[in-house]
This record gives C-alpha cells, sequence and structure tokens, in this order.
C-alpha cells in the first residue's frame, strides 16, 4: 500500500469484535496491534492469532506506543469510561454503539476527544452501509424532488439470542431501544437530512423472562417536514428477512429452514448464569469460537449489510434500499442501481476512519451525530413510557 496502515487496539473481544473481526482481517488499512479483554481465554486467543500484546484493561492498552486508534467493543456502560482513557493517551476512537447511555456521557467524550485532538467515530450502524449512503445522495440531490416519508422496519429473533443478565435490564443498556433502534433512528436521520424535532412512541415488553423492551413502534418528526415510522420485533417470530430475498442483517444468505432456532437453543437453558455461560462460550476465545481463517472463509461478503425492509417515499418516487443497490419506483419507471460489493464487509466504516485518522476528514458518524441518535433512543423509552409526544432541544 502507498500509504501506512492505522494500528488498531481492541478493547473488549466480546460479540461486537467477533462481528468486526471478518473487516479487519480482509481490510488492508487495518493493522491489529493489541488488545484488552478481562476473560484470560479471549486475551490468549488474541496473542496466538496476531502474535501482539495483551492486556487486562484499558489503561495498559492505552499505555502502549504502538497503538494509533482505539475500537471500543466493550459492554454499553464502558463506553464513557473507556474513551475518556484513550482520548487522554492521544488515541483516535471508534466506538460502538450506542455512543453512552446518557447525554451527559456524550457530552464528556466529546470533550475529551476534542481536547486531546483526537477523533472519534461512533460505529458500526448500519447508516454506514452503502445502499443507505446511495438512496441518500439520491435524496440530497433532489432527483425525485423531497423526502417526505420514510418506513421503515425489521423483525428479528434479537430478544432470544443469548444474553449477560445486564443484556436484558433496560438501565443498564439492555433491550431494544439502546442496541436496535439506535440502528434504526440513524439510518432515517441519514435519509431525512434535518433534524428531528419531535417523537412519540409505544414499547413492547412482552415477556417476564426477558424483562425489556423486545419491540418498538415510533413516529419521529423532522425540521424540513419529513416524517419517519419505525418498527422493531425482537421476539422470533417472522422474519423480515424474507423481504429482502433472503440475505440476513450481515449481508450473508439466509436458510428459511432454520426457523425459531434461537427459542429452541434458548429452551434448553436452565438459569442467567448459564445463559451467560453459553454467549461466551460462542465469543472470540470461547470454546466454541470458530478460528481466524473459519471466520474469513464464513464471512466472506455477499452483499451489504441492512437492517430490514425500508422505503423513502419522495415527491415523484419511492425509494428502497436493498442489499446489493438501491430500487427507484418513479413516476413513469422502475429502476435498480446496483452496487459495486465490497472486497471486505463493513468496510464503509473503515473508510470514515481512515479517512479521519490519515487524511484529517471530518467524520459524518462523530459524537455530535451520535449523541443526537442517543438523545432520540432515550426520547423513545420516555415516550413510551409516558404516553406523550417528546419534543427534542
Amino acid at each position: 500500500m502507498s500509504e501506512r496502515r492505522i494500528r488498531l487496539g481492541i478493547a473488549g473481544l466480546g460479540r461486537a469484535f467477533t462481528l468486526m473481526l471478518p473487516t479487519f482481517l480482509q481490510d488492508e488499512r487495518i493493522e491489529l496491534v493489541a488488545a484488552c479483554d478481562p476473560r484470560q481465554a479471549a486475551r490468549a486467543q488474541f496473542a496466538a492469532d496476531f502474535d501482539a500484546p495483551v492486556y487486562a484493561d484499558i489503561e495498559a492498552l492505552a499505555a502502549d506506543p504502538a497503538v494509533d486508534a482505539i475500537y471500543i467493543a466493550s459492554p454499553h456502560q464502558f463506553h464513557a469510561a473507556h474513551a475518556r482513557v484513550a482520548a487522554q493517551r492521544g488515541k483516535h476512537i471508534l466506538v460502538e454503539k450506542p455512543m453512552a447511555l446518557t447525554l451527559a456521557e456524550c457530552d464528556e467524550m466529546i470533550a475529551s476527544s476534542t481536547a486531546a485532538g483526537v477523533h472519534l467515530i461512533v460505529g458500526h450502524c448500519h447508516s454506514f452501509d452503502a445502499p443507505y449512503a446511495a438512496a441518500a445522495r439520491i435524496i440530497e440531490r433532489r432527483e425525485f424532488g423531497a423526502v417526505k416519508m420514510i418506513q421503515a422496519l425489521n423483525y428479528t429473533d434479537y430478544l432470544y439470542r443469548p444474553r449477560r443478565p445486564e443484556e436484558l435490564v433496560t438501565g443498564e443498556g439492555g433491550g431494544a431501544i439502546y442496541s436496535q433502534a439506535s440502528h434504526q433512528v440513524d439510518i432515517v436521520r441519514l435519509l431525512a437530512g434535518s433534524r428531528a424535532i419531535r417523537v412519540r412512541s409505544i414499547l413492547g415488553n412482552w415477556d417476564p423472562a426477558r424483562p425489556t423492551e423486545g419491540a418498538y413502534s415510533a413516529l419521529l418528526w423532522f425540521e424540513d417536514g419529513a416524517f419517519a415510522s419505525i418498527a422493531y420485533s425482537g421476539y422470533g417470530h417472522f422474519d423480515s428477512d424474507e423481504w429482502c430475498d433472503w440475505t440476513g442483517e450481515m449481508g450473508n444468505a439466509k436458510n428459511p429452514e432454520h426457523y425459531s432456532q434461537a427459542r429452541q437453543r434458548l429452551s434448553a437453558i436452565a438459569s442467567p448464569s448459564e445463559e451467560a455461560k453459553l454467549k461466551n462460550a460462542g465469543t472470540y476465545g470461547g470454546p466454541a469460537y470458530q478460528s481466524v481463517q473459519s471466520v474469513q472463509a464464513k464471512d466472506a461478503q455477499r452483499k451489504f449489510q441492512h437492517f430490514g425492509p425500508l422505503i423513502a417515499s419522495c415527491e415523484h418516487a419511492d425509494i428502497r434500499p436493498m442489499p446489493d443497490g438501491v430500487l427507484i419506483y418513479g413516476d413513469a419507471k422502475k429502476e435498480f442501481r446496483g452496487l459495486t460489493l465490497p472486497a471486505a464487509p463493513r468496510s464503509e466504516v473503515i473508510d470514515e476512519l481512515y479517512d479521519a485518522v490519515i487524511h484529517g476528514v471530518k467524520p459524518l458518524h462523530d459524537g455530535s451525530w451520535a449523541k443526537s441518535t442517543l438523545e432520540i433512543c432515550i426520547a423513545l423509552l420516555r415516550s413510551g413510557r409516558e404516553q406523550c409526544d417528546v419534543v427534542l432541544g
């Protein structure tokens, strides 16, 4: 390569890192140089896979002079503290969504990264995905007039995948609002192109054994007059990937015969501790984890990742992002604008990180952007609990 790689340290070797690992392995702009995690087995796996130093905590990782940037993939409740440590050591920051659990924590993260002169990028959120970005450019150019309405939905088995106990407690960052609405809100904000000014939501919390929000429906109003309807269910019945040509969220081909596997697997678990153990077993360094080579082979990019069916209605067309391009239903004709698939999954995240760190380009998904998304997610929780509209500041 003509330009240098970003030397990336990893803070947290759990599920988020497992999902991003194929990107890091396949994108030549990234070099994994160090990691930290409280689990000894995960540290040992990383050291063996990458012949790189490993640490038990973020302080030691951030002190490593070989690290240019840190990918913070720790549980939600640690994001703010870990970002502060990274910034104080002069490391650029890529932090998983949600950015934090409170707006005050977001302000702290923005302030610490600004004071240190480092870039703060929040992702992966599905608003990075190329089909949504392509649709946003079509809307921004007013090819079919102004956007007026956006409808987005997603039906998954999210709530019945193995969880740690805190992932089923809303106040600790669990549930569909923090983990899933952050994707949908980010996408509709990108397509609407103006500030959200008001929200109204209804929350679904229907399974006493999984005592957090597993579903929601909401309306968002935007400053320029557009409005969006978003809906999500993680209760493991209908699978909306059926409406995406059976392309899964990660861009992989999906087998519809695997219906109800998540619920069936969970039914055999006797306790929360056993469930947490099952989750840890399949994450990086766990006894059921696949090798790096298996990850590369299994996660070879097929199509773009996505977050369920979506239609953006403009004055003269309905625009539908798809896993391999954008469908446009115009006044007189229907057309499909295909996209060249990337060499690595989620390469759009690395595009933004690389442009910021190497070329000094201001990222779209910076702290201010992500704080606005979190503000809406918090408003969704308040609106649903108080049964009222929430006006955004």
